[in-house]
């Protein structure tokens, strides 16, 4: 099929203008998600979802073209181009719907920050330069983990004596609850409640108590509702109440039966209803882990 000179020549000058500006838009792109970034992980977290699966879409569309198009009787530089852009403009259309695949790797992603952030690691989303200390097997603890750990592991070990609950299994729930020290839990007047287990007050209790916004699952979805939380006077009297709860009630029984694993006391935890996070286990024997390996450093 012949082709206009002139429009073979305006043809490769749209195309060479076309790639220059997708450059040109994924260079801008970048920064402003680096930007993004360093003010809302969530939101980056989002976005980068959304812009991942706008790329799946566009080659998904390409190789199906291409396969359906297999003569090349109709290709041209001029074809090739608008049917590039169309594909462009079909992918964008087709990205962000309910369940789509940007919703799963942003569920993904959700996840693996919350494990960072739980460990008391850096955040950061994948590709970023910044590292992160984990504290788990073979790498070094985070100077936070290494103060949090330091700071209750006497109220941790007395109470162990007491309990049989081993010490670092209450250190590493305590640091799960409190993003390690970073989210205690504080009453209206700004005073700390020194409850590290998240321990609600209940129709039982007879304490001071603390009232604040936090997340609950219900029906698997996450949900900010107010809740009442015991308060107490100091660190050592939340982890005595913590090892009364779980020693002392019977819906507990289970976990006093699975001291000797981490994985396994953080499934009786979970099974017990002591959290609503579906996830709640897995978080948790994770950061229990972190906190035996600063605990056995710090020895």
């Amino acid at each position: 099929m012949a082709t206009d000179p002139a429009l073979s020549g305006l043809g490769r000058s749209m195309m060479g203008t076309a790639n220059a500006n997708a450059l040109s838009a994924d260079v801008q792109g970048l920064g402003k998600l680096n930007t993004l970034a360093g003010k809302d992980q969530r939101a980056a977290i989002r976005e980068s979802a959304r812009q991942f699966e706008a790329l799946f879409m566009n080659e998904l569309l390409k190789s199906m073209r291409e396969a359906s198009l297999k003569s090349g009787l109709l290709d041209s530089e001029e074809s090739n181009l608008a049917n590039d852009l169309l594909d462009q403009q079909w992918a964008t259309q087709m990205t962000g719907m309910p369940r789509g695949l940007s919703e799963m790797i942003e569920r993904q992603l959700t996840q693996q920050l919350d494990a960072a952030m739980q460990r008391g690691a850096e955040p950061s989303l994948p590709g970023a330069a910044a590292p992160v200390t984990q504290g788990g097997a073979g790498l070094q603890p985070s100077a936070v983990q290494k103060a949090f750990v330091a700071q209750h592991r006497q109220a941790a070990l007395a109470v162990s004596r007491e309990s049989g609950i081993p010490a670092g299994f209450m250190i590493g729930q305590a640091a799960h609850e409190t993003g390690w020290g970073r989210s205690e839990i504080r009453a209206a007047d700004g005073s700390n409640s020194h409850n590290l287990f998240g321990i609600k007050a209940t129709g039982n209790w007879q304490g001071k108590v603390a009232e604040v916004t936090t997340t609950e699952y219900i029906d698997g979805v996450p949900r900010k509702v107010t809740a009442r939380f015991r308060a107490y006077d100091s660190y050592a009297d939340a982890f005595r109440d913590y090892a009364r709860l779980i020693g002392n009630s019977p819906r507990y029984a289970q976990v006093m039966e699975n001291l000797h694993s981490s994985q396994a006391f953080a499934q009786q935890l979970q099974r017990a209803g002591y959290a609503t996070d579906p996830q709640y286990a897995s978080k948790l024997s994770r950061v229990i882990n972190t906190a035996l390996n600063v605990q056995r450093a710090l020895s």
